[in-house]
């Protein structure tokens, strides 16, 4: 266990309140105290590193300057908000970060008055932060509404779309762009932060207003002519043109880590008469702890580990994982077949394409946080005769789903879809859970949807997907390490439509789809020591069904019960309309359908979370035993058949 650090200053700050006491040179040992305190506490949990001790010094100068909770300060994606949290009344929770019954990973309207707004996806600060600012104005209400947003998720064009209207805001509106990666400016100094502060402060900018009043009242030419001069002259200096076009006033780039041009630029912000107003922050991801500034990826998120070292602690080797599989697979069958190619949105690595990226980099194409764009583009490959997979995380594909519907399902055009994260994900909740992607795709026409229950199935339909170019295909798989069963060298081209049996029986149906099939055959081995005999059928596809097996199941078994990890309106919901179409539940089928609960289910460890959504083995026992209102005197009787 990681010892906890000495803390002095911090101990005295329980509330932004307590931190607004102090004087602005003990801002740097609170600074020093809050990083030490962080990686102590994601030592101890896990979970996102490099992101939160990026913003330390940003953090605490944002609650030293504005008066939050009243000024509203909403973190986009929300992973570097540990700093915030344990400035915010929540430092005695820290080490629950990611537990169950313990403070979420992210941002969360129900955990604290200081996260106004919830986040865990990227690229909705400004939009939420504009309506909180709107709002402001038209009740005359005094509060500021700031968005700190990271230069990755300034590829999604949602925060432009917010940019565009923000002027409606004034002065209410502060937009803080965290710049970690050095992508929008180059280093920045003394020279630069002296600009800074003049340029955001009121003397600045009164003479800047009192400048254009008096150039309006000028030719329109000349007034033109002299708002674009400052504009550009800014920009070649600071590289604000864009922002400014788009309706800010820009302030930067500006040392994040030093509070001594933070503070004073923040002030001038604070108070500034005009706006909205962009502030452009250069940090460093992993700021202050060796380990994580020399390994970057690998520290964003980890597992626990030793705060002296920096080593992460890991399990014993197991499976090897979904993401791997697809990856590996994917890059061998585009060996022989050049028209492969592979896209992700910003998670090469989360989704296996870094191994195809690293065999076919002509072929691979990471277009940043950006699923709508990546679902179009596959769909112009497409379109072109090339064989795309777009690779996204089934939460993320949710942000494209119009362009799914539009531009590829109407089309039929033949994208394939590796939908990773499907179901339950543990530590990462409710935000990042591939709850809805069966029912959200298999209603659209055209489609064909599968799951695969292990390995073996996944490369099997990832060959499948390749070698499909009659329309839209999708395979959703889980996160994490597989089964066990390995991966054949000879992969086989399945059927579109067809399940498999995998267990034969006479009175009991267990009609699964992807991973819940382990605990369908668990289910019937419990339910053969009662004397019920089970067939088990592993369905693969969601879409199109395979009508011919489900209807033999439903008309030769007692009871049958579909299990799958996804939200209603999936494969159970498909399986009850072909029941009612065909008149099997007249004919007295005891239909069941097990499913994730109608609810979003909180951060946990995966195997508390699927029995809290009642798809293990024990519960698919249950559910058959309560159809055939089973009980010890009903197995005497010969109810078994």
């Amino acid at each position: 266990m990681n010892d906890l650090p000495q803390t002095p200053l911090l101990d005295t700050v329980k509330t932004p309140d307590d931190l607004r006491k102090l004087k602005t040179g003990q801002l740097r040992q609170l600074s020093d105290e809050l990083r030490e305190e962080m990686i102590s506490a994601v030592g101890t949990t896990g979970g996102h590193l490099g992101s939160g001790l990026g913003v330390v010094e940003l953090t605490v100068a944002i609650h030293y300057i504005f008066n939050t909770p009243e000024d509203r300060l909403i973190w986009d994606v929300g992973h570097q908000c540990y700093p915030h949290k344990i400035l915010t009344g929540r430092r005695d929770r820290i080490r629950t970060l990611r537990q169950g019954g313990g403070l979420s990973g992210f941002t969360k309207r129900a955990e604290s008055e200081y996260d106004p707004f919830g986040a865990a996806h990227s690229s909705t600060s400004i939009s939420a932060a504009l309506g909180f600012a709107i709002a402001n104005k038209l009740n005359d209400r005094p509060g500021k509404a700031i968005a700190v947003i990271g230069d990755g998720a300034m590829s999604a064009g949602m925060a432009y779309e917010a940019m565009n209207n923000a002027e409606q805001a004034g002065n209410r509106l502060v937009v803080i762009l965290n710049d970690n990666d050095m992508s929008i400016a180059p280093p920045v100094g003394g020279l630069s932060a002296y600009l800074a502060r003049v340029v955001s402060s009121s003397e600045y900018l009164g003479l800047r207003s009192l400048a254009s009043k008096v150039a309006r009242r000028l030719s329109r030419r000349v007034h033109q002519s002299l708002g674009r001069a400052e504009e550009y002259t800014r920009g070649m200096v600071a590289g604000g043109t864009l922002f400014e076009e788009l309706g800010f006033y820009y302030v930067g780039p500006i040392d994040g880590h030093n509070l001594d041009h933070l503070i004073p630029v923040l002030e001038n912000v604070r108070d500034a008469k005009e706006g909205p107003v962009l502030v452009h922050v250069v940090t460093q991801k992993g700021k202050g702890y060796a380990p994580a500034e020399n390994a970057a990826d690998k520290y964003h998120g980890v597992q626990k580990f030793d705060v002296i070292t920096g080593a992460q602690h890991k399990g014993p080797p197991g499976p090897a994982k979904y993401q791997d599989v697809f990856g590996e697979t994917l890059s061998k069958l585009a060996e022989t077949d050049d028209r492969i190619c592979a896209i992700t949105a910003a998670m090469p690595g989360g989704t296996g394409v870094d191994k195809f990226a690293r065999a076919h980099p002509d072929r691979s194409f990471d277009v940043g946080i950006a699923e709508q764009h990546a679902v179009t583009f596959a769909a112009g490959l497409a379109a072109q005769g090339m064989r795309p997979f777009c690779a996204i995380y089934s939460t993320f594909l949710q942000r494209a789903y119009d362009q799914v519907v539009h531009d590829v399902a109407i089309q039929n055009l033949p994208v394939r879809f590796a939908i990773d994260r499907a179901g339950l994900v543990g530590a990462d909740g409710a935000t990042h859970a591939g709850s809805f992607d069966v029912t959200y795709l298999a209603t659209l026409p055209n489609f064909v949807v599968m799951a695969a229950a292990d390995e073996a199935e996944l490369a099997h339909m990832t060959y499948t997907a390749a070698e499909y170019d009659d329309g839209p295909i999708a395979v959703r798989y889980p996160r994490g390490g597989g089964t066990g069963v390995g991966v054949p060298e000879v992969l086989e081209k399945l059927e579109i439509g067809k399940g498999r049996m995998v267990r034969e029986g006479k009175k009991v149906a267990i009609l699964s789809l992807g991973t819940r099939l382990a605990e369908a055959l668990k289910a019937a081995d419990a339910l053969e020591s009662k004397g019920l005999s089970t067939s088990v059928a592993d369905l693969r596809f969601a879409k199109p069904l395979d009508e011919a097996l489900i209807r033999k199941l439903l008309t030769t078994h007692e009871v049958a019960v579909t299990v799958e990890e996804g939200a209603v309106g999936g494969l159970g919901a498909h399986v009850l309309t072909l029941a009612s179409d065909e008149g099997l539940i007249d004919a007295g089928l005891k239909l069941r359908t097990m499913r994730l609960p109608d609810r979003f289910q909180d951060q946990d460890k995966p195997e508390k979370q699927y029995d809290e959504a009642r798809l293990n083995a024990e519960h698919i026992v249950e559910t058959v035993l309560g159809a055939l209102r089973w009980n010890e005197t009903s197995k005497q009787s010969g109810a078994s058949a």
